[in-house]
């Protein structure tokens, strides 16, 4: 087993970062998701359902767009998030939209979230490009579950693994699809902005469905709804093309596995 690098330090100052740019970009459309648009995506609020009155619990919730739009369809919510820079801008969206009684926010890496937060949860839910920057995925479920109360659901929607497997240009073969290394690479820019200025170093890792199903499953959680898209509903990739909001890697249009998303039940 390679020695674990010291990815938090490291990553946390990279999506400092890229908070500042991704307020101010057209991919997050800050204006209209404070004149109300609710900033979710079919495929998580399908497995969501009604979320009226329940307690949520939304990891590495980035700047909180998606926590607060759950916070406006009346749920009360918690995100949680490794970086600073993020959480101080969640907790002011949330006073400028009026839902600071609705939604928190705590700063914090997710394996230590039990130390910085009491209670459990109705739902526990995460979504697109969070358990890549986890190197263990036992301890990611073993939160989970320390987290969510009996006959509480875990909702995950992100991008499949097989999308991760190839090179920024969605071209080439370069990475394995099992979790077999640390990927650290050297970024430039981001995905709501190839052309920042950001440089970086990231630290990431590769997770292969049986090793996320695996580690849920162990914890006891028990799987409802499994899914795979052949689409994203974000344009985050390279070589894309839209149809009706969904994108598509060009000449592999309904070839490639994009997104996962899975309903789990913790038994009562």
């Amino acid at each position: 087993m390679e020695p674990l690098p010291d990815y938090l330090s490291t990553n946390k100052e990279l999506w400092n970062k890229r908070t500042d740019v991704h307020v101010r970009s057209d991919f997050y459309d800050l204006p209209g998701f404070l004149d109300g648009k609710n900033s979710l995506k079919e495929i998580e609020l399908r497995l969501l359902e009604t979320v009226q009155d329940k307690q949520i619990l939304h990891l590495q919730c980035h700047f909180g767009q998606d926590t607060l739009s759950l916070a406006r369809m009346g749920a009360t919510v918690t995100g949680v998030d490794l970086s600073d820079a993020a959480i101080t801008l969640a907790n002011e969206l949330a006073i400028q939209s009026g839902l600071e009684k609705k939604a928190r926010f705590v700063c914090c890496d997710l394996y230590s979230a039990p130390n910085h937060l009491e209670g459990v949860f109705d739902t526990v839910f995460t979504s697109y490009g969070t358990i890549g920057w986890l190197p263990d995925l036992d301890k990611w479920a073993a939160v989970v579950n320390h987290f969510l109360k009996p006959g509480g659901s875990f909702v995950m929607a992100d991008f499949h693994p097989v999308i991760w497997m190839f090179d920024d240009n969605i071209k080439e073969i370069i990475y394995s699809y099992f979790n077999t290394q640390t990927i650290v690479e050297e970024t430039t820019g981001t995905y709501t902005d190839g052309g920042s200025d950001i440089r970086h170093t990231s630290y990431s890792w590769n997770h292969p469905l049986s090793e996320i199903v695996s580690s849920l499953t162990a914890q006891g959680l028990q799987l409802r709804v499994f899914q795979e898209f052949d689409y994203s509903p974000y344009n985050c990739f390279s070589n894309t093309i839209e149809k009706d909001g969904r994108f598509y890697i060009r000449g592999m249009e309904g070839k490639l596995p994009m997104v996962y998303a899975f309903k789990f039940f913790k038994p009562l």
